[in-house]
């Protein structure tokens, strides 16, 4: 068969460990993707930069013009991260009859239609299995090994930075400062970790799994979100005495009327898997009415992980494979039929709360019966020894920790806000969502 001649844009981490598979495993590429697979073009913005791997035989380039005009390229892998630059080479390749591979998340989440609307009108394929989960093919597993299923719910810890800050946290007692900064030293964060640790990547990787496993075309500004960077390490305590560990989780679920999403720091059982996922690893529960509960663990970033997917998109493209998944599952097509999304208001969950209160009789009685007035029922409560007195001898605040049976948020949220009015609350109520 002929050859598949590939241009890269973006020679980072990824770009370097994709070019490290295809150099140096030239024969068993060739027979996995039933013809040879040449990376004959890289695309990078300084040329001067040294990079450390072999890219001899390679055309290294810092115009990607050169790349989308090269009839013999078959297939253009963007790896640049973003979107507007992003977006505008995908469909330039697109246009001139490229197939694409990508692991922009971030892009997909933003302008998945357009994307796809472009594929289909070349009738090119758009593959992007490395989009979320790095190496693990998580995307796959849903459109072809769960292809007999309809997903019930899914939920997957899907940032390594923040994973591995909790781990931190949770296991060593550190503050989220000092967790982030060895994370930052160790590679794992970035040195601006916003886009991590307040949920919007997740949030963006939540969207395409949202699309893959409903069909729900959704944005990240749909997803309602909440990072770690405001956790305390008094709530990742508490819950471990209750029997929890606290992980950011992605999650989605088919509920009466619609598609519940939202991406959250979560109480999750310590006797669940989830529970058990440390350090930069991610992990995927995603539960199908007929296979039931399944699990998806690996690694979900990094150099070569990531260009593993990356890899397996082109073996893809090279077999055809992926026009026949494209062609055939039609993703985020404008004429599926839509999902409805479930008002974050609406949805119906378990809540750890936590008050820091006054040393007085009553207090617990007064939040009773406010949770109580909004159909707000506990499960249990734990009352600590009250923190340090004050200068005047005077009792300090008392942490009290209740938890709750299922409750919709909206009544939640208006029982917090009347709480956290009462005069013997001392600082803003916590609350935080349990996976159940």
């Amino acid at each position: 068969m002929q050859q598949l001649s590939v241009g890269m844009v973006g020679l980072g981490t990824v770009g370097a460990g994709v070019a490290r598979i295809l150099t140096q495993h030239v024969g068993r590429i060739a027979r996995r993707a039933g013809r040879p697979v040449e990376l004959k073009w890289a695309v990078v913005r300084d040329l001067k930069k040294r990079r450390d791997a072999d890219f001899e035989g390679v055309r290294v380039v810092d115009d990607v013009r050169k790349v989308i005009e090269d009839p013999e390229v078959g297939v253009v892998v963007e790896l640049i991260g973003g979107v507007d630059a992003a977006r505008r080479i995908v469909l330039d390749a697109l246009a001139a009859g490229k197939h694409v591979v990508t692991a922009n998340k971030a892009l997909l989440a933003e302008h998945g239609p357009e994307i796809l609307a472009a594929a289909r009108a070349a009738d090119r394929a758009v593959a992007f299995e490395a989009s979320v989960a790095g190496g693990i093919p998580i995307l796959g597993a849903i459109d072809v090994g769960l292809a007999a299923n309809q997903v019930q719910s899914l939920a997957a810890i899907l940032n390594g930075t923040c994973n591995y800050i909790l781990t931190q946290m949770t296991q060593g007692g550190i503050a989220y400062s000092q967790a982030l900064a060895d994370a930052q030293a160790l590679g794992f964060a970035e040195a601006d970790p916003t886009l991590d640790v307040d949920g919007t990547d997740t949030a963006h990787k939540l969207a395409v799994l949202a699309q893959i496993a409903f069909g729900a075309d959704v944005r990240t500004a749909d997803i309602p979100r909440e990072g770690i960077d405001r956790l305390e390490i008094a709530d990742l305590t508490y819950a471990r005495e209750l029997g929890y560990t606290i992980k950011l989780l992605a999650h989605a679920r088919l509920a009466d009327g619609g598609l519940e999403l939202r991406v959250a720091p979560s109480l999750v059982k310590n006797d669940r898997p989830l529970a058990q996922v440390h350090g930069p690893y991610n992990a995927v529960r995603v539960v199908g009415d007929a296979v039931g509960d399944t699990l998806y663990y690996g690694r979900g970033a990094g150099m070569m992980p990531t260009a593993s997917a990356v890899v397996a998109d082109l073996i893809d493209v090279a077999t055809g494979r992926a026009a026949i998944t494209s062609r055939v599952l039609d993703f985020w097509s404008p004429d599926a039929p839509p999902v409805p999304l479930l008002p974050a208001s609406r949805t119906r969950r378990r809540n750890y709360l936590r008050f820091l209160i006054a040393d007085r009789p009553g207090v617990i009685a007064s939040i009773a019966t406010i949770l109580g007035h909004k159909g707000i029922s506990i499960a249990s409560v734990i009352q600590h020894e009250p923190t340090p007195a004050d200068e005047n001898g005077e009792p300090g605040p008392v942490p009290l920790v209740i938890m709750t049976h299922l409750a919709v948020e909206e009544d939640l949220r208006d029982a917090i806000r009347e709480i956290d009015r009462l005069d013997v609350v001392r600082a803003p109520s916590v609350r935080l969502g349990v996976e159940e």
